[in-house]
């Protein structure tokens, strides 16, 4: 446990990881508050997926270009001001909540608004990640990001609910516009080494389609690509369709609501702790196939589930589970990208992830309004466990090991194509040669202003150092 809990030594890390456990509170209070809003004033389904894929689905069409803007630019200045942007959406939907003029089709155009900041700064932050920690903590670090994130999913429910008993929605998205001040607090403290940016100008079509190229031609890269478009189709929009599942199966809106997305994140921290212990002991690669059979039962067991307290038992398994899917397919990503291309690799997944995860849910939803709630997550849950099965038989996971991660715990060079844990002698062995860090010109931390959006000059005589 205490190997998981590695990366929050580094300044850097830790620095990032508390500020965005502020704002990851604040955002899923205002999630709650807008499922709970929009359910409430309509008592549609459809419209819960609705608001909830105009909130995702920008990650699906803006991502690629978050991703060349990572690459292009100073990452950390970049993430900066889209933070301001998601800060200005959610302060105004906060003002229109306050004055009664938050209709369910104006806050789905507020979160559409505030999710297109979110889709360009989030590749930054995703590529950041590396230069924060050093390489053979990396699992850890992408196991404690996604442990972070779901924290706020426990403590932002229920903030939520009392908020919104308190002093009404406004109260729970004003909290939510504030928490992204940690963000640009902690962001102005960092200090990371200059890197060099590339100096030549090719179209931004080129570059896109070179992102692209780079991912198709990765095994493993286009491993996670395909493996997150199957569960964000058929597992993921059970997170989108919460409110509706409180409402429509068990007569519970904004406590309900806050019940199952709290338990769900009480599931989704103690999995990601977990992860970095069983990828040292089976395997990364064996836990990810373990992860996506036990979340097609959970999500049956959910779905089948005949009270809201034996569905919130249920939800703390989806959580486990779920995360470590998404923190499963994510690592391959950061394992396999090289550092020029991150950014945009990175886009391409969130592509994949943002395009099919609303469209899950809207059609998820609109299946649900005919058949059920109930019926779509059990079928959801089904198909998905199906397809694992075709992967467990094609034996699809066995790609090729990446460079330069042998130290990463479960990575493929620790575990081997078959997911079996290295000998003490081969762990030794990648310890004793790890490899080696990334060039960074000599004495220079990259500045923050405006004036670090500008590509970065030649670069000095290059030293080896620690991100």
């Amino acid at each position: 446990m205490m190997r998981a809990l590695g990366p929050l030594r580094h300044r850097n890390f830790a620095l990032v990881w508390t500020a965005a456990l502020l704002s990851n509170v604040g955002s899923w209070m205002q999630t709650v508050a807008v499922g709970v809003l929009v359910t409430a004033r309509t008592g549609r389904p459809a419209w819960t997926g609705l608001v909830a894929a105009a909130g995702f689905l920008p990650i699906g069409l803006l991502s690629p270009v978050g991703g060349l803007l990572a690459d292009r630019f100073d990452r950390r200045w970049w993430l900066f001001v889209s933070t301001v942007g998601e800060t200005v959406f959610a302060a105004v939907l906060a003002g229109l909540a306050a004055t009664g003029h938050a209709t369910p089709a104006v806050v789905t155009l507020l979160v559409f608004g505030g999710g297109s900041m979110a889709a360009v700064g989030f590749p930054a932050y995703q590529a950041m990640l590396p230069n924060l920690v050093p390489t053979d903590e990396l699992g850890s670090a992408i196991s404690l990001s996604s442990a972070q994130f779901n924290l706020g999913r426990v403590v932002g429910p229920a903030l939520a609910g009392l908020a919104i008993v308190a002093g009404g929605y406004s109260w729970a998205f004003g909290i939510n516009a504030v928490s992204f001040v940690a963000v640009l607090v902690a962001l102005c403290l960092v200090r990371l080494p200059s890197t060099t940016r590339p100096t030549d100008r090719p179209s931004l079509r080129h570059r896109l389609l070179d992102g692209a190229r780079s991912t198709a031609r990765n095994p493993g890269a286009r491993l996670a690509v395909v493996l997150i478009s199957v569960v964000a189709v058929t597992a993921s929009p059970f997170i989108a369709l919460v409110p509706a599942v409180a409402f429509k199966a068990f007569r519970s809106e904004a406590s309900g609501t806050s019940l199952l997305v709290t338990a769900q994140g009480i599931g989704a921290v103690l999995g990601a702790l977990a992860l970095t212990p069983l990828a040292d002991r089976y395997g990364r690669r064996a836990v990810l196939l373990a992860d996506l059979v036990a979340v097609s039962l959970a999500l049956t067991a959910y779905g089948l589930s005949p009270t809201l307290w034996t569905a919130g038992v249920a939800m703390v398994l989806v959580g486990a589970t779920y995360i470590g899917v998404l923190a499963g397919c994510n690592t391959l990503v950061q394992l396999h990208a090289p550092d020029a291309l991150r950014g945009r690799m990175l886009g391409i997944y969130m592509m994949a992830l943002g395009i099919l995860y609303p469209v899950g849910a809207l059609a998820q939803g609109a299946i649900a309004d005919l058949v059920g709630i109930r019926v779509v997550t059990v079928g959801g849950a089904l198909v998905l466990l199906a397809i694992t099965g075709l992967v467990l038989r094609g034996r699809v996971l066995a790609i090729p090991d990446p460079p330069g991660a042998a130290g990463v715990a479960g990575a493929p060079g620790a575990a081997g194509v078959a997911g079996v844990a290295a000998s003490p002698a081969a762990r030794a062995a990648a310890a004793a040669d790890p490899p080696p860090a990334p060039p960074v010109p000599a004495g220079r931390l990259a500045p923050f202003g405006p004036s670090s959006l500008r590509r970065a000059a030649a670069p000095t005589r290059p030293r080896d150092s620690s991100a």
